[in-house]
């Protein structure tokens, strides 16, 4: 199971990565076409859609390398007992927010396919393609927080994570 886990979060990092590699070439298009005369319809709207894409599949692959921002002030004084109530209260919250925006993410996708509702520009692409990515890497995150929180329940140690600097100069 943890193999298999481990391959969703890093097969959604890999797609994350391919969706910006799209915003690159999409950018260059519409700067090329700028420079050579030409114009491609809808570069700036799959830009935008492909940064929104890498955005959300990127998220349990950060979560699970411990890359998030995490605020340790309190966490850092609270003690071993306090520690542990304050990060299951943590992955509780986090688990419960990641399921409510991974549902809410793919009702937006049915309705948008429902509705045939289509982009406002020029490109006039159907917005369930591009929030599909959204919906995927929501998911793939409560599938990660809820990894994490029975990893936190059942004692297993989670992935440390990274040393905060002690100050920044």
């Amino acid at each position: 199971m943890r193999r298999l886990l481990d391959g969703l979060y890093g097969l959604a990092a890999w797609a994350a990565a391919l969706c910006m590699i799209g915003t690159l070439v999409m950018i260059l298009l519409s700067v090329g076409g700028r420079l050579l005369g030409f114009h491609v319809r809808g570069t700036d709207a799959y830009a935008g859609y492909f940064m929104a894409a890498a955005a959300f599949l990127a998220l349990a692959h950060t979560l699970k390398r411990g890359e998030h921002i995490r605020v340790t002030l309190v966490m850092d004084h609270a003690g071993r007992r306090g520690r542990h109530a304050l990060d299951l209260w943590s992955h509780l919250a986090g688990t419960g927010l990641a399921a409510v925006l991974a549902w809410f993410s793919a009702r937006l996708v049915w309705q948008s396919w429902t509705f045939n509702d289509i982009s406002q520009g020029t490109d006039a692409t159907p917005l369930w393609i591009p929030q599909v990515a959204m919906a995927v890497g929501a998911s793939v995150l409560a599938v990660a927080m809820v990894d994490d929180l029975a990893g936190l329940l059942s004692g297993r140690r989670l992935r440390a994570a990274k040393e905060e600097p002690v100050r920044s100069e």
